[in-house]
């Protein structure tokens, strides 16, 4: 398919090219300020221990997993721009709810008071670059294939 503009309508492979296009630079964003908000922690005295297994978390740790849940994220968002006559509200409920979700385990791990507060920051700061950005992107994409309607801004 081509991503041109045909009579108003922009076709799918551009939709999901300019998605992903969107998702790459808010997973990059995503990975670089969790990681400097980590180090950043760090360099407060949080020590990322887990007690259950002893180890500390290692800064790359903390991109490598950010990374692999923001394109988990871009997946989810394709998937919906694909399947949802709604897609940016969905994505929104859905991203919301997960990342709720994922705010469990640091509250049962155990660990000290600090690096708990710490490690529920870290899940939302990713949350908060990707799932605005990517339900922008999403609005944007959607409103592109109703001639007539402008875009969302």
């Amino acid at each position: 398919m081509s991503s041109t503009i045909d009579n108003g309508v922009v076709t799918a492979s551009g939709r999901f090219r300019g998605l992903a296009g969107a998702g790459l630079i808010a997973t990059l964003t995503a990975m670089v300020a969790t990681t400097l908000a980590a180090a950043l922690a760090v360099a407060a005295g949080v020590d990322f221990e887990i007690p259950e297994g002893g180890e500390t978390i290692p800064l790359p740790g903390f991109a490598v997993v950010t990374g692999f849940f923001s394109v988990v994220g871009v997946v989810i968002a394709l998937a919906l721009l694909r399947w949802s006559a709604r897609p940016a509200h969905r994505f929104v409920w859905t991203t919301v709810s997960l990342t709720a979700i994922s705010l469990i385990p640091p509250l049962l791990s155990g660990a000290t008071t600090a690096t708990t507060a710490a490690l529920i920051g870290l899940h939302l700061i990713p949350a908060a670059v990707m799932i605005p950005a990517l339900a922008r992107s999403l609005r944007a994409r959607t409103d592109q294939d109703r001639p007539g309607v402008r875009p969302a801004r």
